[in-house]
């Protein structure tokens, strides 16, 4: 029973979009990069990264517009100009603040307009855009508060080319929680109070004089339109202790409190979103004592705050809370007008908007989300109830819901929508019916040649009434533009119903409206819309003919009545043979199925495959004998010539037309890899669902040779199977093909497949799925067959329509909408939305685990599109997770080698940058990064035992990926290759690091100086001192220049691996006279530079007052040991 929250509940927030797609395609939910801070504005969603970088995405359609990178640090502050949406500020975590002017109207391309330095080390904490001028204020954690003018060129011919001095505003006692501007008047608030600033005349006023400790935000509240005539000025709200917010007005004088820790008592609203059922409790919470963090303006007259858990909606002007509800791991939002994109702490963005229950289950039904939507009809009866609900709610919209709902699996909520519907009130006003939509019976009336007459009422010409016709003409001219027809089907139209017609016009009368000139066009499109829709019922009705048995089909010829009146006789005796045959035929199979069951008991069969494939091939002979097709390579008796013309022209007639058995698909046109976006294979066939097939078929047909290779999949048995047989059928079916399917079927695979496309309609779909990941993995053919029938056998499914259309968002919200999943079926719709999106589709997929899992998606997309899919599967995981959940993964264990190969073979360095010609490291080539980095240091890191070590070890050095191979080799005891490659690749931060090998004796620092001194003194292995003398800033992807190109500059910070660096090293380790004894008892020359012997020296003298020191110690605590003893 779904609770009903109370009448005082006018407002709810709902998420409708999925932007989970959108980030995926960004490549912003890997875990790598992630989303750092977000903005909104009427036309930008602004989207700051870890990696510096600014995506700048059109909200209409949710398409990428720009990329502004930034190498100053990540994106910490990001701010939309209201006023102009041609700039954008950005603060990045070294401190810098850019103002870019975006140049989108002149299709130029980005600049930054100014940029500031001012809070160089600092991280800015808030960014705000004065309301009225290019002034962007910024605050850092060290209090201070600067501002930033753009110039440009809309301002005046050469204000582009002015560069504005940066202004320090002031310096606050603490850290800047938030700032906002309106009008020149800057509010600043800091950890323990609120400063007011007139930024114009240069004065400051505190706001309160009570002092607070913690972060609380400040917002102004907007009190009409700015600029117009007698509206006030804004009034400036700022949060204290304790769930209290002080009203103050816009000169800082405080002229209330709000208090909000009562209300807070109340029980929170549900979340309206596709991601979960929505749960509410109404028993009433404790009261609750928040500190708001920041406070923004939503809507009009609207305050919204947020914890790390919760959503707030205030009404300041009444002191009620308008609507709290629990959203997890809030990190930043956002907000325009009522909508708002809420930011969480693991980077997924949420987009959120604020309205009433009725209009949210009408946009609920737009998107055919019909349980959610039944689900808040049923919570919010209250909205849905009321009369002026019925503007967006008519009745027939929620019987229309209803019938949408699962009778067998919904009927608790059939019954309580059905309530719902009893109690709903009409409108009582007389222009409701115009307010409805088309489908109101109020409003028009249908003429019996399909032409709407729509009734004019003269006494209501209110502005709803003229948006809501406005409205409906627009939705008119659409459907015009839709339906176009040629004008041999117009002229029969009009020649069908022309009488009826001229008496209808007289009196049709036209809303006399100045936005439509012309209303006929209009009507015309309905007229012809209703048309098109009654031709192509005719038409599917045509297509659905019975058997010829059940028709008679009369000569209507004259001279030949006799003949007439006995073809119905011979029509009779000729069906009575054929059933009599029939369930002859249908006697003997249940026979053999019953004997091969019972044979099948005996486990001495059981258990041998020889014993139990004969008996399944003695039961499939009987079943192709009944159940198979007709031999198509059989010459036709001539003493059947007559059937034979009898066939020709009912099959003309469109009787035999009418067979829903066999389906024709090509064969080479699944599992195709995608080649072009906009081409996908689709079908035609409408008489199929997504439930359970039917068993029966209204006609016999044999199978047509045909002059391309086809492969016919059997959806429907060709006769009429009782449940239990077909019971039966299916379980022995299933069990002959995960032996091979013995005897007369088992050649090369070919009889597998052959089997499965002719008795589709008998076999277990979700076990065959699985037949084809263990049994015939290595048999692509066989899933090939697989998934051609279920393509078919979900083609009529509406979801296909959706993927059809080409929109990703839509598609994937329509898959979560069939939830709980079947995987054969879901599994089939992801085929077809890999073969019109591709890779960013597979992208998306970690959603649906573990209902698909990952060898699906193997067999699905190509290598390079399923690396994307499982790295994002193990980054959904939490850090802590992602090592057992890779490990749960490999089944079987031989997936860890091909997964690796495939991860170093794709997005990697080129082998010329990580490699010489003989094998070896290339020098620093570890620093090259490598795009499934995560990926391969979680493959090499599972458990394995020692011959899949090994094997990954080489595989890892053949690849140069040597940051795994030193892992390996610390695992392996491999020590002496591992310092050998140390060496090569010249980096001493190797024998330090976590990930490093360091070396444990005196015998392996001798060792590692050894073979430094070796490749030293080699002249084909010494850097080149070109490279030596570089620094470079790159990717990290690498040329085929010899020389690597260091990501990140990592080379100037690293020291190089030369026999002096280990030395010093060895000294640090094991005292200069230790070290230097043992380099001459091995006979090893070192020649120090008078910084190392500096080194030594200083050690020396360390060593020695360290001594000294000790020895003091020693000596004191000795003394008073004696003391306390005597």
């Amino acid at each position: 029973m779904i609770p009903v929250v109370s009448d005082s509940c006018a407002h709810v927030l709902a998420e409708f979009d999925c932007l989970d797609p959108l980030l995926s395609a960004l490549r912003l939910d890997s875990g790598r990069i992630k989303c750092t801070c977000v903005s909104v504005s009427r036309k930008w969603l602004a989207l700051g990264t870890s990696a510096g970088g600014l995506h700048l995405i059109q909200r209409e359609g949710w398409k990428q517009r720009l990329i502004l990178t930034h190498k100053e640090g990540s994106i910490t502050q990001v701010a939309c100009c209201p006023h102009d949406e041609d700039f954008i500020a950005v603060a990045t975590s070294q401190g810098l603040v850019v103002v870019w002017e975006l140049h989108v109207e002149r299709r130029g391309r980005p600049e930054r307009a100014c940029a500031s330095w001012e809070h160089r080390g600092q991280t800015v904490t808030s960014l705000c855009w004065d309301t009225a001028t290019l002034r962007v204020f910024a605050g850092d954690v060290g209090g201070k508060v600067s501002c930033v003018r753009a110039g440009s060129s809309k301002l005046g011919k050469g204000s582009a080319f002015v560069i504005f001095p940066v202004q320090t505003i002031t310096t606050a006692d603490s850290r800047v929680v938030q700032l906002g501007c309106v009008d020149g008047h800057l509010v600043i608030s800091s950890l323990s109070r609120c400063y007011l600033c007139d930024t114009e005349r240069e004065k400051f006023w505190r706001v309160g004089n009570k002092e607070r400790d913690g972060e609380f935000g400040e917002c102004f509240l907007l009190q009409g339109q700015r600029g117009q005539p007698g509206v006030p000025p804004p009034l400036l709200y700022c949060a204290r202790p304790g769930s209290r917010v002080w009203e103050a007005s816009f000169s800082g004088e405080v002229l209330s409190t709000h208090q909000f820790k009562q209300l807070l008592a109340c029980p929170p609203l549900p979340l309206i979103s596709y991601r979960n059922e929505p749960h509410f409790n109404s028993t009433k919470t404790s009261p609750q004592s928040l500190a708001f963090p920041r406070l923004l303006q939503f809507g009009d007259q609207n305050l919204l705050t947020w914890t790390d858990s919760a959503i707030y909606i205030f009404t300041p002007h009444s002191g009620q809370v308008l609507l709290w509800t629990e959203v997890k791991d809030v990190m930043d939002i956002a907000v325009f007008r009522n909508e708002l994109f809420c930011l969480h702490d693991d980077g997924r963005l949420s987009h959120l908007s604020l309205l009433s229950p009725e209009r949210c289950v009408e946009r609920l039904m737009k998107r055919e989300n019909w349980t959610l939507a039944a689900t808040a009809c049923c919570m919010f009866q209250h909205a849905v109830i009321a009369s002026r609900a019925r503007k967006s709610l008519p009745t027939d919209r929620l019987e229309q819901l209803k019938v949408q709902l699962n009778p067998a699996s919904q009927q608790q909520l059939i019954g309580q929508l059905e309530e719902v519907i009893s109690k709903l009130e009409l409108l009582d006003s007389a222009c409701s019916s115009r307010r409805s939509s088309i489908s109101s019976h109020e409003s028009f009336n249908v003429l019996d040649c399909g032409i709407y007459r729509v009734i004019s009422r003269r006494g209501s010409q209110s502005d709803d009434d003229t948006n809501s016709i406005a409205t409906q003409t627009a939705l008119e001219e659409e459907r015009l533009k839709e339906f176009s027809f040629t004008d041999e089907q117009v002229e029969n139209d009009s020649q069908s119903v022309r009488g009826e017609s001229d008496r209808s016009d007289l009196g049709l009368q036209f809303l006399p409206l100045s936005f439509r000139p012309k209303p006929p066009r209009a009507l015309q499109a309905v007229r012809d819309s209703v048309s098109s829709f009654m031709k192509k019922t005719t038409e599917k009705i045509n297509t659905l003919q019975m058997n010829s048995d059940l028709w008679p089909r009369p000569d209507l010829r004259e001279g030949v009545q006799g003949e007439a009146t006995a073809l119905p006789d011979e029509g009779e005796h000729e069906a009575n043979d054929e059933q009599m045959s029939s369930e002859s035929e249908l006697q003997e199979l249940r026979v053999a199925t019953q004997t091969a069951t019972s044979q099948i008991q005996d486990p001495t069969v059981l258990l041998d495959p020889v014993g139990l494939g004969e008996v399944l091939g003695e039961w499939a002979l009987v079943l192709e004998r009944v159940l198979g097709p007709e031999d198509p390579g059989r010459p036709r008796d001539t003493d059947n010539h007559g059937t034979d013309e009898k066939e020709k022209t009912l099959e003309n007639d469109g009787v035999l037309s009418s067979v829903s058995c066999c389906i024709v698909v090509p064969s080479e046109s699944l599992l195709a890899p995608p080649t072009d976006p906009d081409e996908s294979s689709t079908f035609t066939e409408d008489d199929f669902g997504e439930s359970s097939p039917c068993f029966t078929a209204p006609v016999r047909s044999p199978f047509t040779p045909f002059t391309n290779p086809v492969e016919l999949i059997q959806l429907f048995s060709p006769k009429p199977l009782p449940p239990d047989l077909h019971a039966d059928l299916s379980q022995l079916a299933c069990l002959y093909l995960e032996l091979g399917c013995p005897g007369t079927w088992g050649r090369d695979g070919e009889g597998v497949c052959a089997f499965l496309r002719r008795y589709f309609f008998l076999l277990d779909q979700e076990r065959v799925r699985n037949m084809c990941t263990l049994r015939y993995s290595q048999q692509p053919d066989v899933r090939k067959s697989y998934m051609a029938g279920m393509m078919e056998f979900t083609q009529a499914s509406k979801v296909v329509e959706v993927i059809q259309k080409g929109d990703l968002l839509k598609s994937l919200r329509s898959l979560r909408e069939l939830q709980p999943w079947n995987a054969p079926l879901l599994l089939s719709h992801l085929y077809r939305l890999y073969e019109k999106h591709g890779e960013v589709a597979v992208r998306a997929y970690p959603q649906f685990y573990p209902t698909i899992l990952p060898s699906d998606i193997t067999a699905m997309a190509l290598p390079n599109h399923f690396l994307p899919y499982l790295d994002n599967l193990v980054q959904s995981r939490s850090e802590q997770q992602r090592l057992s959940f890779l490990g749960s993964l490999l089944r079987p264990d031989t997936l860890r080698q091909d997964w690796l190969e495939l991860a170093l073979s794709h997005d990697a360095p080129q082998r010329a940058d990580t490699l010489t010609p003989d094998g070896r490291p290339r020098w620093r080539s570890h620093f090259f990064s490598w795009g499934y980095g995560r990926l391969l240091s979680l493959l090499i890191r599972l458990p394995a035992d020692l011959t899949s070590k090994q094997k990954m070890l080489e595989t890892c050095r053949s690849h140069g990926y040597w940051m795994g191979y030193l892992y390996l080799c610390r695992e392996l005891q491999q020590r002496v290759e591992a310092f050998s490659a140390i060496c090569r690749l010249d980096d001493m931060t190797l024998l330090e690091d976590s990930d490093g090998i360091v070396p444990q004796t005196l015998d392996e620092w001798v060792l590692l100086l050894q073979l430094s001194q070796q490749i030293s003194s080699n002249a084909d292995e010494a850097p080149p001192t070109s490279t030596l003398q570089r620094s470079s800033n790159g990717s990290g992807s690498g040329d085929d220049s010899g020389s690597p190109d260091l990501s990140n500059g990592s080379g100037e910070r690293s020291v190089r691996v030369s026999p002096e660096n280990i030395a010093l090293r060895l000294v640090r380790v094991f005292g200069p006279d230790r070290a230097l004894a043992t380099l001459q008892e091995c006979g090893i020359q070192m020649d120090l530079s008078p910084r190392s012997t500096l080194v030594c020296d200083l050690l020396r003298m360390t060593e020695k007052r360290q001594r000294a020191l000790i020895q003091t110690m020693l000596e004191r605590c000795d003394r008073f040991l004696w003391s306390q003893h005597a």
